[in-house]
């Protein structure tokens, strides 16, 4: 399983997907995934609309196995939800 973070430096919502993303890597042998800075990486919001089909108002965006999962808080739930996240500090 392979997820894509889309974020901006001084985002605590990209820095809170890339903390979940760790926890995942670190619970799961199969979990792996690339942060990508938006910036740094000369990607907009408008490049991002493309790829997701629909207007980008924020960030992170969010991809795994190239399935647009939505922000943190979409992301978070999916990970509880079907990748076992926080399950193990239960």
């Amino acid at each position: 399983m392979y997820t894509v973070i889309f974020g901006r430096p001084g985002c605590p919502y990209c820095v809170r997907a890339k903390d979940v993303a760790e926890n995942l890597k670190n619970q799961r042998d199969d979990f792996n995934f690339r942060y990508v800075d938006m910036h740094a990486e000369g990607i907009t919001k408008a490049d991002l609309e493309k790829t997701v089909g629909q207007p980008v108002l924020t960030v992170p965006q969010i991809f795994v196995d190239k399935d647009h999962v939505g922000g943190f808080t979409e992301f978070e739930a999916y990970a509880k939800a079907n990748l076992g996240l926080y399950a193990a500090e239960a």
